[in-house]
């Protein structure tokens, strides 16, 4: 077999680097156009707004990035009991879930191995975070675009929707206050938390759902190290592919989705160009209900090349689309596309997961699991001596049909945080019913 040598001197099969070459091959990329706005109640909302990003952790942003090397990360951060969490994961997380990508993967690999990063990334710096004895906790809705790809990681209440070229609209994101999800309330209690209202005088509850202690009416943030480890920063994540006619991305703080629905929101900016759009979803939900929190909005067109202003929308088609038209399995076949049956906008679901369980996140099936290091941890990437890590199957239930002696593995702090997060829910393996805590 022919062997290409790389410049630390080792040999590369050939057939590997023809199909580096093939699964390389360059598509022209979407133009990106964004804008922001914020009102100011608090001072804890944050954003991150990079327009071009280099893959490599540490290289940061720069015009002189090339074009395929990069990507476009937009994110907000809504803080909560002070803005210590929104500044330390603003500054941390991107670089955390870069440096658990590997190096030398094809864009298709590196696509396949990024919602394993953004879980590892999110957990890594909320366990940082820790470190810093620190109160204040944040939600992050994280969104990076790769070509036509886009991937959300959330936690929290601030959301993402998508609009189609065509009208559709789509939800990348997931709502985790507690009155909005009860399989989280479900997690919440199993794990060892309280949920419930605020009591009054005569027995009655009053208010959202909140997990006891600390009161926060989240299930899953960034940091509230006085709440306890049972709300987890693991993100639920969607990752979806665009055709070539593009979308309009809505990323917004709960300041804005508690005044408007994501249709009206998305009605409003018709016809305007993102940054305008971002002012007047703001101006819209401070109007209605006036300005009780941080109201925050950052508004993405994602355009054909040089269609420098969004396409014309025909109005929604009266719903928020959850399940997506088409997986990648459903391909249409040569005979439909040549007689004009396909699609031109369609919306293809690439990945979806919310599992707060890490051995479920972290795992990832032949070949995809090869592309990491089995013996670096596969939360903050320690690299460790054969035996010296911990399986991260290691703590699950005697019926689970999971070697608990294989891969992936955990250093011995990342471990500590993984049982720690996990509480109660794996440590007997009788239980298989869970009580929830009256509402």
């Amino acid at each position: 077999m022919e062997l290409h040598m790389e410049a630390d001197g080792s040999g590369v099969p050939l057939a590997v680097l023809l199909k580096r070459e093939l699964c390389n091959q360059r598509v022209e990329k979407p133009d990106i156009l964004f804008g922001e706005a914020n009102k100011s109640k608090k001072g804890e909302d944050f954003t991150l707004l990079v327009a071009k990003c280099h893959r490599t952790p540490g290289e940061g942003a720069g015009d002189n990035a090339g074009e395929y090397d990069t990507i476009s990360v937009f994110a907000i951060f809504d803080g909560h009991n002070g803005p210590a969490a929104g500044i330390y994961t603003r500054e941390n997380l991107l670089n955390n879930v870069l440096a658990a990508i590997p190096s030398n993967l094809t864009s298709e690999e590196w696509t396949a191995a990024l919602p394993r990063a953004l879980v590892a990334g999110f957990v890594k710096t909320d366990k940082d975070f820790q470190t810093k004895a620190a109160r204040s906790g944040t939600t992050v809705t994280f969104v990076i675009i790769d070509g036509w790809v886009v991937t959300v990681a959330s936690v929290g209440d601030s959301r993402c929707i998508l609009e189609s070229a065509e009208g559709s609209v789509y939800s990348l994101s997931a709502d985790h206050r507690l009155d909005a999800n009860e399989e989280e309330v479900e997690r919440v209690t199993a794990s060892g938390g309280e949920v419930g209202r605020i009591n009054i005088a005569g027995g009655a509850g009053i208010g959202p759902l909140r997990c006891w202690p600390g009161g926060l009416c989240l299930s899953r943030s960034i940091g509230d190290t006085d709440v306890g480890e049972f709300i987890v920063p693991v993100p639920h994540v969607k990752q979806v592919k665009l055709s070539n006619a593009g979308g309009r991305l809505v990323i917004a703080s709960d300041g804005v989705w508690d005044a408007l629905g994501f249709q009206e929101a998305l009605n409003y900016t018709r016809g305007l160009p993102a940054e305008a759009a971002a002012n007047q979803i703001v101006k819209e939900a401070v109007s209605s209900k006036g300005l009780r929190d941080d109201t925050t909005c950052i508004v993405v067109d994602i355009l054909p090349p040089e269609k420098l202003s969004p396409p014309l929308k025909k109005h929604g088609k009266g719903g928020i689309i959850a399940l997506f038209r088409r997986r990648p399995s459903d391909e249409l076949s040569e005979e439909q596309t040549d007689n004009g049956c396909f699609e031109p906008d369609v919306v293809e679901e690439l990945y979806e997961e919310g599992s707060a369980m890490l051995a479920q996140r972290l795992n990832m099936n032949y070949p995809s699991g090869n592309m990491f290091k089995l013996h670096d941890c596969a939360v903050c990437q320690l690299e460790m001596k054969p035996g010296e890590g911990v399986s991260v199957h290691g703590n699950m239930p005697k019926h689970t049909r999971v070697d608990p002696w294989g891969g992936p593995f955990l250093c011995s702090s990342c471990q500590a945080k993984k049982v720690a997060m996990e509480g109660k829910l794996h440590s007997t393996n009788s239980q298989s019913t869970v009580q929830l805590v009256p509402k």
